[in-house]
């Protein structure tokens, strides 16, 4: 699926990772607040090579949710929820012909007080159930594995 958050941690998130040295103020964050992200199972990723450079950042230390940056040039690279059988993939790292077109908003709750949307795309206050339909069929395909992302061994404090 690819869909653009809206969650008040993806914002702060955002803002945080921005402010790092040589970081890309437009690598996560758009110009309304949102994420875009294509999430992916799990066992359909894997790092080929620059593993070394992959460290965690966390909004908080109890989080289950870890978002990767390559530090070699902080670039964040994909939202994790450990327990989770997919990652959120940064849309931003894909060239501009590959990324694919916003499927749904989610969390616009969240969303600032002067964005609007005009266009026909499902924009939810939160998750839907068609959303996590979605996520559970990934999973039964997946035969209810969670796979383990382990090549990410450092941690980054903003």
């Amino acid at each position: 699926m690819a869909v653009a958050c809206y969650c008040d941690d993806c914002q702060e998130a955002g803002e945080k990772l921005a402010s790092l040295r040589n970081a890309d103020p437009n690598a996560i964050l758009e110009a309304d607040g949102g994420t875009r992200f294509l999430m992916q199972r799990k066992d359909r990723i894997r790092c080929i090579k620059g593993a070394e450079f992959l460290s965690e950042y966390k909004l908080k230390p109890s989080s289950t949710t870890r978002r990767v940056i390559a530090t070699c040039c902080n670039t964040p690279m994909f939202l994790e929820f450990e327990k989770g059988h997919w990652l959120s993939l940064y849309m931003n790292r894909f060239n501009e012909t590959d990324q694919r077109p916003i499927e749904q908003r989610t969390m616009t709750k969240y969303k600032r007080a002067d964005v609007h949307f005009n266009d026909n795309i499902p924009s939810p206050p939160s998750h839907t159930f068609s959303f996590m339909w979605k996520l559970a069929l990934a999973w039964f395909a997946m035969r209810f594995k969670t796979p383990k992302i382990d090549y990410v061994k450092g941690n980054i404090y903003v």
